[in-house]
């Protein structure tokens, strides 16, 4: 792992992304930074975290010799990497929202980025951005979040969880590049939050309905059983769960 410290940078994943279009990169080449100007969400959503008590960092991940189904399995490779970072620091009660928050009980402790670089109509590599919530107590406005320490009371070595992190991250991709991709789908599956619960979701013209989460399809779609026992599947723009 090559590690870039910074102080402070709008956005570690638009860094990383220049760095590796300048440069040859070395796999897991790390920005971590201690405060995001512009940190990025899912779907142009600003991350706001405070200064030196959070986890924001990007990954490049050479994925040029993966032979992947869907590249949706980089986002569950991911997820499945940070519940087992989480698992590892007796965080209690994990789940992954779909796509790829993390939340604890109900409440969301870390977010997923990920953009893939494609060249000559190939993936070539993928920048994951990370935003855990690690030291931070205040949340003003976001009934939603938790952090590490108000889970369970101990300020965490933000640097320890990252390596922890890391060499997960390294474990997953390893079953991605055995092809064994049955194995990552089955065990993301198996953190689905809500899964097998009735739920309300809203859709894209924001109409409310009821379904239940099943499963999700190799290229990332939510099934989710709807009336009259039809299973529907929709992209991440397609809905919004209500919890």
């Amino acid at each position: 792992m090559h590690l870039i410290k910074l102080n402070a940078i709008d956005s570690t994943n638009s860094y990383l992304r220049k760095l590796s279009s300048d440069a040859e990169l070395v796999d897991y080449t790390v920005v971590s930074a201690k405060y995001q100007t512009n940190g990025r969400g899912q779907m142009g959503t600003v991350w706001n975290s405070e200064s030196s008590k959070n986890l924001t960092v990007s990954v490049f991940k050479d994925v040029s010799k993966l032979y992947l189904e869907h590249p949706f399995y980089i986002s569950m490779a991911t997820s499945l990497a940070l519940i087992k970072t989480l698992q590892s620091f007796s965080i209690p009660k994990l789940s992954i929202k779909w796509p790829n928050d993390i939340l604890s009980e109900d409440k969301k402790i870390c977010g997923i980025l990920i953009e893939n670089v494609i060249k000559q109509n190939r993936l070539r590599a993928s920048i994951i951005g990370v935003g855990l919530n690690v030291n931070q107590t205040d949340f003003e406005g976001l009934p939603k979040a938790a952090s590490l320490k108000l889970l369970l009371g101990n300020t965490f070595n933000v640097e320890e969880v990252l390596y922890t992190l890391i060499k997960y991250l390294k474990y997953y991709f390893m079953f991605l590049r055995k092809e064994e991709y049955y194995l990552i789908k089955r065990e993301y599956e198996s953190f689905l939050f809500r899964k097998n619960k009735p739920s309300t979701f809203k859709d894209i013209e924001g109409v409310s309905f009821s379904g239940i989460i099943k499963n999700v399809s190799s290229s990332g779609s939510l099934q989710v059983l709807i009336e009259d026992d039809i299973i529907k599947d929709f992209d991440f723009k397609e809905l919004t769960l209500l919890y």
